[in-house]
């Protein structure tokens, strides 16, 4: 009879493996998130229960819950990494937008109202000019008639 390591090894190899860990991309908000499935065993153990010590088996189930509890984990901490990165993105370009952007058309908005109002000012100047030539004009060529 085989004892210590080498029995254990030799149980082990009786187990079949685990599934092949498949990953798949779920889109949440624009953002791809991976989607873990797999990591789980085919075959169920219950031939290869009664063949192994029961510290062994009850090794192996506590393995199975950690190993579905870490992928769990996994999933969803790169899922909240991924998540925080794209709102901190979203900060920074609402930051952008609120304290750069928004200014920059402000003073747009205000230049082109200063040039607007001078403009009209400039042209209703014309306006009074062009009226008091014009006025000008008639006396003269009301005196011009009256002359002759």
């Amino acid at each position: 009879m085989i004892d210590g390591e080498m029995r254990l090894e030799n149980e082990a190899m009786k187990i079949p493996q685990l599934k092949k860990l498949l990953i798949t991309p779920k889109n949440v908000m624009g953002v791809k998130i991976p989607r873990l499935e797999g990591g789980r065993r085919e075959e169920l153990l219950t031939d290869y229960l009664l063949e192994i010590p029961v510290s062994i088996s009850e090794a192996m189930k506590a393995f199975q819950e950690v190993h579905k509890i870490v992928l769990d984990v996994a999933e969803k901490e790169t899922t909240l990494r991924k998540l925080l990165y794209e709102i901190d993105k979203t900060k920074r370009k609402a930051n952008a937008i609120e304290n750069v952007f928004i200014p920059r058309l402000e003073s747009a908005v205000k230049f082109i109202t200063f040039r607007l109002e001078e403009m009209e000012r400039d042209t209703f100047a014309m306006l009074k000019t062009v009226k008091r030539k014009m006025s000008e004009r008639e006396k003269n060529v009301e005196a011009d008639i009256i002359a002759n």
